[in-house]
């Protein structure tokens, strides 16, 4: 069985920083695209930064020069640096990641529970 785990959500005032970890555990082949979405309340779930295995990144407009999204490959992770946080960052932050469990098996996507960020003003 595949998971991911996040850790590193909180409560932050505005300004502050955050770093969310994301561990992807079980037994696994390897690892494609890796990213970070997040949910505000009343609103849909919205891409906010991915990285490829080759460490190519892409943000949302809303976060660029704000987040930086990186991955270490050889521990599975992927995390996301949370600076100038602003109110409007709240939400849940979900970890995503396209995974293939043996060389045998298809690409399939899994998600994360989520961890809650609040930005206080």
């Amino acid at each position: 069985q595949v998971q991911l785990v996040e850790s590193g959500g909180g409560l932050v005032q505005a300004g502050g920083s955050l770093r969310l970890s994301c561990a992807a555990v079980g037994s696994i082949f390897s690892i494609n695209a890796m990213s970070w979405y997040r949910q505000a309340p009343g609103k849909e779930r919205e891409l906010v930064a991915v990285v490829t295995n080759g460490g190519n990144t892409n943000y949302a407009d809303s976060v660029k020069g704000r987040f930086t999204i990186s991955r270490d490959n050889a521990k599975k992770m992927v995390f996301l640096q949370m600076n100038s946080l602003k109110p409007e960052d709240t939400g849940v932050y979900y970890c995503y990641a396209q995974i293939q469990r043996s060389y045998y098996s298809s690409i399939d996507s899994y998600w994360g529970r989520g961890t809650q960020v609040t930005v206080s003003s």
